[in-house]
């Protein structure tokens, strides 16, 4: 996962905007743990592995759109329905009109928090779903008549993506209550381990620029044991220091997470700057190593770096949750699915360029790789303040993200345990719901800093469901909800490319093997 969850908003943007805005979705945290899972996978094993995981991520992000295209129509045809139901015919025209109306103005009105949901939710499926379609928006005010009457005659489609409905909507929308449960839950372990994960990064760039402290038996920065100490004279070890600096990240950014504060457009752009920036940096200054010494000798293959490279991968390919208010606000949407496939080849490119200077350019590789360029007493001034700014990159551009995650965290845990139109207490809201999204992957952070470990677990599960699971299952249930709704004769022009409902139950197999193996294998290594 690259970025946080929130939509840029701001109106619609060209596609190619859209795109770019995708690809920096796509392209952040995840990448910088690559290079140590090619590492630790070899080479040619995992070039295998993350060309299959991207088209794996392509197919099941089409799945996502033409959901969130189901979505759009259900929403539609039931404020169609109430327009019917308020009196007096309707003729097809009256009808057209209105859809426009929706398109038009559907992207403007509408609101795109990912932890919104419907005050009622659908527990059909197929055609007996339709016999349930609850009145959820039926306190909504109609559409003013003199709106209608000032659009003019061309057609527009039930199917057109106007709104953002975000996957917590559609799971209302499309799932039973104990599958939009279950969806919830799945999201929330993967805010966590998110925010386990940035916790751990934040905590170890710290640490390993401010401590000083060299034993005389060391063969590498990288190997450094916990348990030396951080400072010449010091008791302090460097886990305690890596405590201790979470603990000040946690108390010092975790404290707007109960202000509710949101990141602002110049915050992301000067954060993509940045990102950018040092991923070029660190391309740049692994070319010149490569151009100076001798190439590192990393291996082909290795089945035991497998598991966690899966992981990595799919947590490097994460944008799912994150599809509907990027793509929804972008005005031309007839090659989405080519534009988006040209924006994964590029990401599987850079992906390849990263790991592959980082692990013939290093022989020994930080999980978090912005770690390999410490600075070192012999370096130029230049050179000097190129690695200081590549080992604080992470404390930067997670710091703004980290708020965002927790207070995403925080609502999707309020949609979960809370009842909907019931009165709870200031504390409840504001106190005790920001605390559950800070406390576990503090504690789960305080015990673990192996970021290949954090990632791989939950990119492998929570990652899994969300990427895999949750999408198929998805397209599958809007296909079936939106079919009886409005009839075979009206066409979803948004249709994904994989169609057929066999590429459904490929998907949801593949999550399936892919989550036995790893589990087997964590298994096998734990009793071995």
């Amino acid at each position: 996962m690259a970025g946080d969850l929130t939509s840029l908003g701001g109106g619609q943007y060209s596609p190619l905007t859209g795109l770019i805005y995708i690809f920096n979705l796509i392209v952040g945290t995840g990448a910088l743990t690559l290079p140590a899972a090619f590492h630790d996978a070899g080479w040619l094993l995992s070039s295998v592995i993350i060309i299959m995981l991207a088209f794996m991520s392509y197919l099941t992000a089409t799945f996502v759109i033409e959901s969130m295209a189901a979505a759009n129509a259900m929403v539609h045809w039931k404020r169609l329905q109430r327009l019917k139901r308020s009196g007096g015919p309707v003729s097809e025209e009256l009808v057209t009109k209105t859809l426009q109306v929706q398109a038009m103005g559907g992207a403007r009105d509408t609101p795109g928090s990912p932890v919104q949901r419907p005050g009622t939710s659908s527990g059909g499926r197929g055609a007996g779903g339709a016999n349930r379609r609850s009145s959820e928006d039926e306190n909504q005010p109609l559409i003013d008549q003199d709106a209608i009457e000032r659009i003019p005659s061309s057609v527009s489609s039930y199917y057109e993506i106007t709104e953002i409905t975000e996957m917590g909507k559609m799971a209302s929308l499309f799932f039973s209550r104990g599958g939009r449960n279950m969806f919830y839950i799945c999201l929330v372990i993967y805010l966590y381990g998110d925010l386990a994960i940035y916790g751990a990064a934040v905590a170890k760039s710290v640490r390993d620029v401010a401590c000083n402290f060299k034993p005389p038996n060391m063969t590498s920065p990288l190997n450094i044991s916990d348990s030396e100490p951080c400072w010449s004279g010091s008791t302090k070890t460097r886990l305690d220091a890596y405590r201790i600096f979470l603990a000040v990240f946690v108390c010092t950014i975790g404290q707007f997470v109960f202000c509710n504060v949101t990141k602002t457009k110049y915050l992301q752009i000067a954060t993509t700057l940045m990102r950018w920036q040092a991923f070029i940096v660190m391309v740049a200054l692994a070319i010149m190593k490569l151009v100076k010494e001798s190439p590192a000798s990393p291996p082909t293959s290795r089945i035991s770096g497998l598991p966690n490279l899966f992981g990595v991968c799919v947590y490097s390919f994460m944008c799912h949750h994150s599809l509907p208010g990027l793509v929804t606000p972008i005005s031309n949407k007839k090659k989405l699915y080519s534009l988006i496939l040209g924006d994964y080849t590029l990401i599987l490119a850079f992906y390849f360029l990263l790991a592959f200077t980082g692990i013939f350019a290093f022989r020994d590789i930080n999980d978090l790789y912005t770690l390999n360029f410490q600075p070192s007493p012999t370096d130029s001034w230049f050179l000097w303040s190129l690695h200081i700014f590549l080992s604080l990159f992470p404390v930067f551009t997670l710091s703004t993200n980290f708020p965002i995650i927790a207070i995403t965290l925080s609502n999707n845990l309020k949609s979960l345990f809370l009842t909907e139109g019931r009165m709870y207490s200031y504390w409840t809201r504001t106190v005790v719901f920001p605390l559950l999204s800070l406390v576990p992957p503090t504690c789960v952070a305080m015990a673990t800093h192996s970021l290949e470990f954090l990632v791989g677990i939950t990119g492998s599960y929570a990652g899994a469901g969300i990427q895999y699971i949750v999408p198929a299952a998805l397209v599958y249930y809007g296909r079936q909800e939106a079919g009886a709704a409005l009839g075979v004769g009206v066409r979803n022009h948004h249709k994904s490319p994989f169609k057929h409902w066999m590429w459904v139950v490929f998907v949801q197999l593949w999550a399936i093997t892919c989550i036995v193996f790893v589990t087997w294998n964590h298994i096998s290594s734990a009793l071995s």
